[in-house]
């Protein structure tokens, strides 16, 4: 008989989102059939050492608020030294010894150095087998900026924003901003989770804003507020299929003025998540197929998760498009494929086969 494939889980990492990707390797973790594959998680620590980590879900939780942490312990993990082997190895410090072939490679790390193409070229790099997107659409899907002018290219509407260089000075640009009107938001140009985002109500307002951003990222959008619903869309594609499901809507509560970390991860009691959401069928059909476009405008592969704004005249914006979105059980991505028919097991199934079938090198 065959042996089993292995799936190697990788996680973590150096971004400001490493405890929002402990929590998504959770619940990959936890969907994985052992039974099939034979699993490694794979913990990059917030210094950027790989590391061999528990393949346990219940590791990977949120406890009491606190996100989970890849901890700085246990062997460093090697990855093969050339292309053509799929042998992973261990250094305890003292000796190298064989971890094993690692057939498909689950990459579930969010924003710098991981989604944004990092983690893609290395894996590209020795031919190792990966879910999702490769370099160049993980790093634009990454880039608002860049991933704005691929969606406006392929004739898709979306905010208009401005961009703030690393470093440069709002005051010179406030003629240009004031133009966006009020409000705006504030946004690390490339990051996710919401992290690091402002929603700007008054001018004075504006400095601690992207200050605030350029904790995350020095590069600083400024968008224009779009006032509408937050409908969101899951894509997925295998081989030369490309799937979009019932579209998923995200209503806030309390103090949130938009959907930030804290209401994504921390205060689920005040966030109410419908899928699928009402919407006229013109309006659906139209964010179905700016979500298919978006994906493809970024030549996107595997999954992705598309967000759109419907104003009340059913005026559809595309806000952006998440290469690896939030994966957890509780997330919206596998939520709205469950309501399509696809249980969180078998949407993890088709993209380890879709990754596994996938040819290597260009494509």
């Amino acid at each position: 008989m065959n042996p089993k494939p292995t799936v190697a889980v990788l996680f973590g990492g150096r971004s400001s989102e490493h405890g929002v990707s402990c929590v998504t390797a959770g619940g990959v973790l936890g969907a994985i059939d052992r039974d099939t594959y034979d699993v490694v998680a794979i913990g990059i620590t917030r210094d950027g050492r790989w590391t061999l980590a528990s393949t346990d879900a219940a590791d990977w939780r949120i406890v009491d608020g606190a996100m989970p942490v890849v901890a700085d312990e246990g062997p460093t993990v090697l990855p093969p030294v050339r292309v053509g082997s799929t042998e992973w190895r261990l250094d305890d410090g003292t000796a190298v010894t064989p971890l094993g072939a690692i057939d498909v490679v689950f990459p579930v790390l969010h924003g710098p150095y991981g989604e944004d193409g990092t983690i893609q070229g290395a894996l590209e790099l020795i031919d190792a087998r990966f879910v999702g997107s490769g370099v160049l659409a993980s790093a634009v899907g990454m880039d608002k900026q860049f991933m704005k002018a691929a969606f406006v290219d392929a004739g898709l509407p979306v905010a208009p924003g401005i961009v703030l260089r690393p470093g440069e000075p709002v005051a010179p640009r406030m003629p240009e901003l004031e133009k966006l009107g009020l409000p705006v938001f504030v946004k690390p140009a490339r990051a996710g989770s919401s992290m690091g985002i402002s929603k700007v109500t008054s001018w004075d307002e504006l400095e601690a804003a992207v200050a605030d951003a350029a904790k995350h990222d020095p590069k600083v959008l400024v968008e224009a507020g779009i006032v509408g619903r937050e409908i969101e869309t899951a894509v997925l594609a295998t081989g030369q299929e490309v799937r979009t499901s019932p579209q998923g809507e995200i209503v806030t509560k309390g103090d949130h003025a938009f959907y930030d970390f804290e209401a994504k991860y921390l205060d689920e009691g005040n966030v109410e998540l419908l899928c699928p959401t009402a919407l006229d069928p013109g309006v659906a059909a139209t964010v179905a197929d700016f979500a298919r476009r978006a994906f493809l405008a970024v030549g996107a592969e595997g999954l992705a998760r598309v967000d759109c704004f419907v104003g009340s005249d059913g005026y559809v914006t595309v806000n952006e498009i998440n290469t690896m979105p939030g994966f957890t059980t509780t997330s919206m991505y596998p939520r709205m494929w469950a309501v399509a028919g696809i249980a969180y097991p078998a949407l993890v199934e088709a993209l380890i086969q879709e990754a596994l079938n996938r040819p290597l090198g260009l494509r």
